[in-house]
């Protein structure tokens, strides 16, 4: 396993999101012990408001981050591949942060977007070979 991290599927747009260093928590229903790099995974399925109204979806999150991302609404976001990889330095039950929605938020440092590499995701953290081009 030396060759290998720990990854993370997260549904698109999040997952491009974070790699571009626009998003800094990640929200789940769980908590982790993980500190540490991972590997950003884009699953194959899209976040349910975005897929259906691509153009409000942004507009309702820009007001809601105080950031203009409505330059995303048409950008192709890659699926079901490792997209980057992220570090994640702490685990959050509350936050200041625009991007914390509850129950857990990973809170991330250090994006790096890497040349994408089809996959298969997976439940929680899993383990992917490390051998990424960034």
């Amino acid at each position: 396993m030396k060759n290998e991290l720990k990854a993370l599927s997260i549904r698109q747009p999040w997952a491009s999101l974070i790699i571009w260093g626009l998003k800094d928590i990640e929200n789940r229903a769980w908590s982790t012990d993980h500190r540490g790099k991972f590997l950003v995974h884009a699953g194959w399925n899209l976040n349910k408001d975005f897929a259906a109204d691509p153009r409000t979806f942004f507009e309702q999150l820009s007001e809601r981050v105080g950031r203009d991302l409505t330059k995303y609404t048409d950008f192709d976001f890659p699926r079901g591949g490792i997209i980057g990889q992220a570090t994640l330095v702490d685990c959050v039950t509350n936050s200041n942060s625009p991007w914390y929605a509850g129950n857990y938020g990973f809170v991330l440092a250090d994006p790096c977007e890497c040349n994408f590499q089809p996959s298969r995701g997976g439940p929680g953290f899993f383990f992917m070979n490390s051998a990424i081009s960034t």
